[in-house]
């Protein structure tokens, strides 16, 4: 069996934002396809002009695609070790406190219903992003994934994170998750303290 031989080429295009780009072989040749999670964990983000070496493959579809890429000069390192942050559990967990309230009384259950809708509808958005982010499909903003976090989706957020293991990686959007939460628990606790959430029974 023969040992697959890797190549050496330059990103001609990069958009960061979408995590993806195309490289094209030292000497000329067909370009492929390139994708952040080919890269080692680790790894600084590429950048148009970086010279790369990777394995040539195929995606679904039959299209050129660059896999196990490395940067030029830089070793392959072991991955590191995920992050044991139980987000799914921290998700639920919310959830549940939010759903328990509501059904006590110490919370308006319209709320409580709320934010398991929200909950939903960022577990939607994040799971059809990652979806996305795997056939070079139109991303949903990172902003959009925000506001729904701000407005009670980031328990379901934190699960979907987890589960699909996007977004956990890149920390300007991690740094911009955690503050949104906060935000959210900061108003909520607000509106709790000033008297202006009363449940069925307050």
């Amino acid at each position: 069996m023969s040992k697959a031989i890797r190549l050496a080429g330059r990103i001609t295009e990069w958009n960061d934002d979408k995590g993806f780009g195309f490289v094209v072989p030292n000497g000329g040749g067909d370009r492929a396809f390139v994708h952040i999670s080919e890269f080692p964990r680790g790894t600084r983000r590429p950048v148009q002009g970086d010279l790369v070496s990777y394995l040539p493959g195929k995606d679904d579809r039959g299209r050129l695609q660059a896999r196990q890429l490395k940067l030029a000069g830089q070793k392959v390192e072991a991955p590191r070790t995920p992050s044991k942050l139980p987000r799914a559990a921290m998700g639920l967990v919310a959830l549940a406190a939010a759903g328990a309230l509501g059904f006590f009384g110490a919370l308006p259950q319209p709320l409580a219903l709320a934010y398991g809708i929200a909950s939903l509808v960022a577990y939607a958005m994040y799971f059809f992003d990652k979806s996305a982010a795997g056939r070079g499909a139109r991303r949903i903003p990172e902003a959009t994934l925000h506001l729904a976090s701000v407005f009670g989706g980031w328990p379901g957020a934190l699960v979907a994170q987890q589960q699909f293991r996007h977004k956990t990686i890149k920390q300007p959007f991690q740094s911009v998750f955690w503050m949104t939460v906060a935000i959210n628990i900061g108003l909520f606790a607000w509106l709790v303290h000033s008297g202006r959430l009363e449940g069925p029974m307050g």
